[in-house]
């Protein structure tokens, strides 16, 4: 190989710094269109997975009551699907649930005790934990 050839090679070798950021505009490009897609879908995904875990509490709870004839008063709340309370309910056969589970943002779910013949609720706040809100901080209840 002559001494021309090899200097010829070592040009062509590697990426010049025109290229390079060439492809870092590009991809920044593209994560700035597509990044606010992506964080929308996946706060919708957490909406949906807080009313999942609330669906799953709401079984277990109708488990209970069929077990030990009346849902958890509001002291008792969610903590009666995992522990038992004594002798306050003789046919308590759990858990019902291995855990209580939090909603998607980490804070514990409400629970509200049902009117006379009713049923119970089960509530979030939403991401921010305030009533109301729209989106991702909307309250949702069961």
């Amino acid at each position: 190989m002559t001494s021309i050839q090899k200097r010829r090679l070592k040009r062509k070798a590697g990426y010049s710094l025109l290229e390079i950021l060439i492809v870092i505009s590009i991809i920044a490009l593209i994560v700035t269109l597509v990044g606010p897609q992506l964080f929308k879908t996946f706060g919708g995904a957490q909406s949906k997975a807080a009313a999942t875990q609330m669906n799953a509490i709401k079984t277990s709870l109708g488990t209970l009551n069929l077990d030990i004839g009346r849902y958890p008063t509001e002291a008792e709340g969610l903590s009666l699907l995992v522990q038992s309370p004594g002798e306050g309910a003789a046919n308590w056969n759990g858990p019902y649930m291995s855990k209580v589970p939090s909603d998607p943002w980490g804070v514990p779910f409400h629970y509200l005790p049902p009117a006379e013949g009713g049923e119970p609720k089960i509530m979030t706040l939403g991401k921010d934990n305030k009533e109301g809100g729209t989106g991702e901080n909307a309250d949702i209840t069961l």
